[in-house]
């Protein structure tokens, strides 16, 4: 049942929250907030809980492989997104996602090096993509719009976990962090409000990604130790932290 509740409840309610956060604050907070474990995290609970803290542990290592494949999916978008239109654009970043993902699984990196090329490339992506001031539109979003965030959410969260038998801990960790709100939330945004805006919520998510790199950090190193679940309280509370920090990297300077 708590498996269960984490699938339909837990997922879906962040993802609203960060939906919600973004319509008020604009698309780089928006992509900032995606930084947060919002949907791995309940994966990662619930892989620990269905097959072990170590397969657990071991998924986390593969996801700083997995977030480093999402800042590669967001500059390739936030490059396409200069010249082309959504859907062009969105092909172009999944397809960089998915070689980042081929790529890595072939090294098959431990801990230190993986999570040292994400901070990595978190910080040369942020430096060579520098923060904008976006104008944004007055526009009222549909009703279905988050529900149906909400429910791929569910749907997401329940397909990777009942598939992590099959894909195996380091597959499941990469896999974790495919773009899916990232494609949504881009897309939407830049059709709506162009591509400076979908480059903006991108940047945010990139540099959002050190909140992803702190939770893993502490997943993947104290979990197999401990085998207990509340490893995740300060991992959460590691990720939240490193965001605080990391927000104010989401804003031009002067801003």
């Amino acid at each position: 049942m708590i498996v269960l509740a984490l699938k339909i409840l837990l997922a879906p309610l962040l993802i609203a929250t960060a939906t919600l956060a973004g319509r008020r604050w604009g698309p780089a907070v928006s992509g900032w907030f995606i930084g947060f474990p919002i949907i791995s995290g309940p994966i990662s609970i619930t892989l620990a809980m269905q097959d072990g803290p170590n397969f657990a542990g071991q998924a986390a290592v593969g996801m700083f492989g997995g977030q480093t494949a999402m800042c590669i999916f967001a500059a390739t978008y936030i490059l396409a997104a200069r010249k082309l239109n959504w859907w062009q654009s969105a092909i172009l970043g999944v397809s960089a996602f998915i070689a980042t993902v081929m790529i890595w699984r072939a090294l098959a990196l431990p801990l230190l090096p993986a999570f040292a090329l994400l901070i990595g490339a978190i910080f040369v992506l942020s430096w060579l993509i520098p923060a904008q001031a976006v104008q944004i539109k007055g526009q009222v979003s549909p009703k279905w719009d988050l529900p149906a965030r909400m429910v791929i959410a569910v749907i997401f969260v329940a397909t990777l976990t009942g598939l992590s038998s099959v894909l195996g801990a380091q597959l499941s960790g990469l896999i974790s962090a495919f773009p899916v709100f990232g494609t949504i939330l881009a897309s939407f945004t830049h059709s709506q409000q162009g591509g400076q805006a979908a480059g903006q919520l991108l940047r945010g998510t990139i540099v959002g990604s050190l909140g992803i790199a702190s939770f893993y950090l502490v997943v993947s190193v104290f979990l197999p130790l401990t085998g207990s679940l509340w490893v995740y309280l300060p991992a959460a509370a590691a990720s939240v932290v490193a965001n605080v920090i990391s927000i104010r990297f989401t804003r031009p300077r002067g801003a």
